[in-house]
């Protein structure tokens, strides 16, 4: 599996990323960042470190959209810390990001590479949309596009109603669900149900004791109490891992649905993401939603990896 990545590296971007370079199965062909949970530079950086960190630091890692399409920046580091990665002193990554802007990149391998190439979008959606403004058909030219964003049941974890990634840049979010391609939606419910670490789940996560399981673990500190304190969740939890552990594996998918899916993009609802479910009247399909998944299987496959020295 050939696979592109766009993230907005946080602290569960990170195991995210750990989950694809770990894989034997799987070529990284680039990392492209965007702004979202944290500045652009530091998103970059907390990439570039991660990569390095698995033993991947040849992976290239380009720049991309450093704002919202047509909204200001407000990122999410109340939620994973002012680095992104739990304020926990990281040192700087070794490499840099190479030259070139991430959606000239992404149009240039859909190009080079059309049918063979796995799109995976971890944070807002502001380098897929700005190539689909300029490409309409861009999302057709990748195998699938796997989106980490969104919340059908419309349980938000900004606001009441919104996913973090979806509300961080709405009007981007709802170009790329109008564009033509094959999309699969993993929602912030998902993540919720089935992608908790709670008390029980983080005592088989610290047994294992490697220095990617201390590292998984330290970064997450500050979600851990936000997603409790918050959001109400038993631990923290891990939408963009489930996501890719979804890309990577699709066994884990229990249930899906293919619906039409549209995103708010006014003040009042901003970010709310919406399922026409009504026979007759409803606009065709455009995204396939995942509406169940493995716990088990996914803390497994996180485990497994965290596992390895």
């Amino acid at each position: 599996m050939r696979m592109v990545i766009d993230t907005d590296t946080g602290s569960d971007d990170a195991i995210a990323l750990m989950l694809a370079a770990d894989d034997p199965d799987v070529t990284i062909e680039a990392v492209t960042t965007v702004a979202g949970n944290v500045p652009l530079d530091l998103a970059t950086r907390n990439a570039l470190y991660t990569l390095e960190l698995m033993g991947c630091g040849e992976v290239p890692v380009y720049e991309g959209c450093d704002r919202p399409l047509l909204r200001p920046l407000e990122t999410a580091q109340w939620v994973h810390g002012e680095d992104g990665m739990g304020d926990i002193g990281l040192p700087p990554p070794q490499g840099s990001p190479r030259d070139g802007h991430a959606v000239d990149v992404l149009r240039r391998l859909s190009l080079e590479q059309p049918g063979e190439l796995i799109l995976v979008a971890l944070g807002p959606l502001t380098n897929l949309a700005a190539a689909i403004a300029r490409d309409r058909e861009f999302l057709t030219r990748f195998a699938h596009t796997f989106i980490m964003g969104g919340a059908p049941d419309a349980v938000g974890n900004v606001s009441a109603i919104a996913e973090y990634n979806v509300w961080a840049d709405p009007e981007a979010a709802a170009m790329t669900l109008a564009a033509p391609g094959a999309k699969t939606i993993v929602g912030w419910d998902i993540s919720r149900k089935y992608a908790v670490v709670g008390p029980e789940q983080r005592r088989v996560l610290e047994e294992i004791g490697t220095e990617r399981s201390r590292f998984a673990l330290d970064i997450n500190g500050v979600l851990d109490r936000v997603a409790r304190e918050y959001n109400g969740l038993e631990g923290f939890d891990m939408p963009d891992p489930i996501t890719m552990a979804i890309a990577l594996d699709p066994s884990l998918v229990v249930s899906s649905e293919e619906v039409y899916m549209g995103v708010a993009t006014d003040d009042q609802a901003r970010g709310l993401t919406y399922v026409d479910l009504r026979k007759s009247e409803a606009p065709p399909p455009n995204v396939r939603v995942i509406v169940a998944a493995d716990a088990d299987g996914f803390l497994n496959r996180v485990a497994g990896m965290l596992r390895k020295a």
